[in-house]
């Protein structure tokens, strides 16, 4: 549970001040990228994070952007808060991309990163596969971006999808070292959040959930009004966890029920015992 970051929307920034009574200064936020938001708004949350003792880490959804000048604006308002030290990218919802860049790479590849102050870029990883997206093109594209990253001299970390099954985790993460991928990995796990919610995230993410992995993570199929937090499935990831196997790990907590609601839990989890 050390260093782990967790993330906000501009319309949640009035949880901050509640979350900052419950996890420490210098937490890590992801500060999500919406279409209905301008420039102007999104700078706004990263000050409100600031303000409220936190390290903003803004994503930027490639195939959202609709021109260079778009992220170099973005890029350029961010250093002038001192807030484009750290970067999230994404390839981002839109089938097609609505402007230059197609991907993170094309992103990355752009040097505008670093022209802006960037020095460490997250990429996104996905231990569940993805429906649209045959296994080896996400391989290749993790690997491609690790290769541009480091050409760049730009600093990596993979973030990866939320999912609900620790053991497909713990396979993806052994297989990324197996590739001699050495990134530090953030796992991303659901906040609390009702079933209801939880599933209906998950199909508009392409996340699949099996049967077997709702059991075990807690997701009760016939109370779907019910709150299932990751308790278990961080205990399966700990207790399944071998550092020479699945090198550098932290926790990113996705706050589906917002960040005042996501920080109280994790400060009561980190309170009680990981094991009884």
């Amino acid at each position: 549970m050390a260093d782990f970051s967790t993330s906000v929307a501009g319309a949640d920034i009035g949880g901050l001040e509640q979350a900052r009574g419950t996890i420490l200064p210098g937490t890590r936020i992801h500060l999500a990228f919406v279409d209905s938001e301008d420039t102007a708004a999104r700078v706004r949350t990263v000050r409100a994070i600031k303000r409220s003792g936190f390290l903003p880490v803004p994503i930027l959804a490639a195939r959202r952007l609709r021109s260079e000048a778009m992220l170099r604006e973005y890029l350029a308002a961010l250093r002038a808060d001192g807030a484009s030290g750290s970067v999230v990218i994404v390839g981002g919802d839109p089938a097609l991309p609505r402007g230059p860049f197609a991907d993170a790479l094309a992103v990355i590849g752009s040097g505008l990163l670093e022209e802006q102050g960037v020095r460490e870029v997250s990429v996104a990883g996905h231990p569940g596969g993805h429906p649209a997206v045959a296994d080896a093109v996400l391989w290749q594209a993790l690997d491609k971006k690790a290769i541009a990253l480091e050409q760049h001299g730009l600093k990596g970390v993979v973030v990866t999808q939320f999912g609900f099954d620790a053991a497909q985790v713990l396979a993806w993460l052994a297989r990324v070292r197996a590739r001699g991928l050495s990134l530090p990995v953030r796992v991303s796990v659901p906040g609390p959040a009702s079933v209801r919610k939880l599933l209906a995230i998950a199909s508009r993410c392409d996340v699949s959930v099996s049967a077997s992995a709702a059991r075990e993570y807690g997701l009760s199929l016939e109370e779907p009004a019910s709150t299932a937090a990751p308790d278990r499935f961080i205990r399966a990831l700990v207790a399944g966890y071998e550092p020479e196997l699945h090198g550098e790990v932290r926790l990113h907590f996705d706050a589906f029920s917002g960040i005042a609601a996501t920080a109280e839990w994790i400060s009561h989890f980190r309170g009680t015992p990981l094991f009884s």
